[in-house]
């Protein structure tokens, strides 16, 4: 089926690291063009990175340099998101949205459940 399912979210430390994953839930669904948008207590959704099928990568300008976004190119089937130096106001659920194809059909836009991410001392 056509469904996307994070993992990775956690408490961590400010200057911490963490990797989230966002990974199609059976192996045989690819994953094309997938955004990663993050959403804070009391805050619209924001897009934080983006990555198309062909590698081509996008960032918001608070987690440039910070933050990679990157794919599983053997599987077609997991994209990432590491993140570094890891900052308070980067705690948020974090939503993964991706097109994904199974059995020779695309679904576009299909939201993952969300991981939640909290950064604190």
């Amino acid at each position: 089926q056509a469904q996307l399912v994070e993992s990775g979210g956690g408490l961590v430390q400010p200057g911490g690291s963490l990797r989230l994953s966002c990974a199609a839930s059976t192996s045989i669904a690819r994953i094309g063009a997938v955004n990663w948008y993050r959403q804070a207590p009391g805050k619209e959704r924001e897009l934080v990175a983006g990555i198309n099928s062909g590698g081509s990568t996008n960032y918001a300008e608070s987690v440039k340099g910070r933050f990679t976004i990157s794919r599983d190119n053997a599987l077609q089937n997991t994209v990432y998101l590491q993140m570094n130096s890891l900052k308070a106001e980067d705690t948020a659920v974090y939503y993964c949205n991706a097109d994904v194809t199974f059995l020779s059909a695309t679904y576009r836009g299909v939201w993952g459940q969300g991981t939640l991410v909290t950064v604190s001392s």
